[in-house]
């Protein structure tokens, strides 16, 4: 059988990174993907789809370093669904992808040039938000690099992310 799951998207919010009770790492992410179609009327139809991401370990730690809200991933994992109560006692379920990868897409710094990101997911090399000393390594950026938006919603310039 066959769990498995793969999604390019932008985070709604900053990763939140908590530890459990033994300590390891895991981050919740939202993640947005969308897509549009043609109905048959001949409008265009924008659609937006959100996920909810969990990661563990060291990946977890990276995530909540590097990535923060409109940042672009690439996530492969597995679907699970979670059984909890709320504070009623109801009980409640969520599915969720549990990644196994993730992998960071968006170009460095802002969007009119400059440095592309490593990609890496384990050992990015980056410098961490909110300042580090560690640099990233230096690459020049070709024409072919910059594939231009990757959602129909960024080229109009609309910013439907609800956080």
């Amino acid at each position: 059988m066959l769990n498995k799951v793969m999604i390019i998207g932008r985070l709604g919010k900053d990763p939140e990174l908590r530890y459990s009770a033994t300590g390891t790492p895991m981050a919740n992410m939202n993640i947005a993907t969308d897509e549009s179609y043609t109905d048959r009327e001949g409008n265009r139809v924008d659609r937006t789809e959100w996920h909810r991401v969990v990661v563990f370990q060291r990946q977890a730690e990276n995530c909540a370093n590097y990535l923060a809200k409109g940042s672009l991933v690439y996530v492969e994992g597995s679907l699970t669904t979670r059984k909890w109560q709320d504070q009623q006692g109801q009980d409640r379920y969520t599915t969720e992808i549990k990644a196994q990868r993730v992998q960071f897409l968006d170009r460095k710094g802002s969007s009119e040039g400059g440095e592309r990101s490593y990609g890496g997911y384990e050992d990015a090399p980056q410098a961490p938000r909110g300042g580090g000393q560690q640099r990233a390594p230096q690459r020049q950026q070709s024409r072919e690099d910059d594939t231009g938006p990757i959602f129909p919603s960024e080229i109009s310039g609309m910013d439907d992310v609800p956080f």
